[in-house]
């Protein structure tokens, strides 16, 4: 059985277990009862009314956030000739080809996004097994394979995050962090709302959206009323 730490106890005895909020109220909550010496991050999470076994049920996207994530974005990009001057150009850490695709075969994985082209996508095929595992593989639904690598680097550090369902029919999204104010918060948590609903698929049956909470870094989850028609 899990145990917590002594801030996480100190903000669960203040907050009712059982209670459902409405976004906002759950936002402020969130803030007001944070106990952490550092900038916790926000985070909202879903469990969707999904069967993650079928491969016409998964969920994937990515949304732009309207204030940024709060934190430095990391991307690299596998790209040759003007993608690739073109992603330096837009503030990429890292880019190249066949160099980069062995340096992260070998085992580095200090990005938090990876940018493809089409062209490139030949070769990253081949880090699977790297990047799979840590959802970091280029993807089209993402927008991460795309000659536009100037536009994708400029989205990706500016605010877009990706999200994507886990094999228990989970989807969890960082919104930003507890510095943020309420509003920009609860901005970024809409944004966010809207995207996973926007992305259900057309075979989804009954309720979408079973549960949502949010919570920070070092708190305890809220639940948050999420009101769904059932298809």
């Amino acid at each position: 059985m899990a145990t917590h730490g002594k801030r996480y106890r100190k903000s669960a005895e203040k907050l009712d277990p059982a209670k459902v909020y409405e976004f906002a109220d759950a936002v402020r909550a969130m803030k007001e009862h944070a106990t952490a010496k550092f900038d916790e991050t926000a985070e909202i999470a879903f469990h969707l009314g999904l069967d993650p076994a079928k491969s016409d049920q998964t969920v994937r996207g990515t949304v732009g956030l309207p204030h940024g994530t709060g934190k430095k974005v990391r991307v690299i990009v596998f790209a040759d000739g003007a993608p690739a001057e073109a992603a330096r150009q837009a503030g990429a850490e890292e880019v190249g080809f066949a160099e980069l695709v062995a340096k992260v075969q070998g085992g580095w994985t200090e990005f938090d996004v990876a940018v493809a082209t089409p062209e490139a996508m030949k070769e990253v095929r081949k880090l699977g097994k790297v990047l799979g595992p840590r959802g970091l593989m280029p993807n089209p639904k993402t927008g991460t394979v795309t000659e536009d690598t100037a536009s994708a680097v400029k989205q990706f550090k500016a605010g877009r995050v990706e999200f994507r369902m886990d094999r228990q029919g989970n989807v969890q999204v960082p919104f930003g962090k507890l510095s943020f104010t309420a509003e920009a918060l609860a901005e970024n948590g809409q944004a966010v709302i809207d995207a996973v609903r926007a992305a259900r698929p057309a075979s989804a049956k009954g309720v979408y959206v079973r549960r949502c909470t949010v919570s920070s870094t070092m708190g305890p989850g809220l639940r948050v009323a999420i009101r769904e028609s059932v298809a």
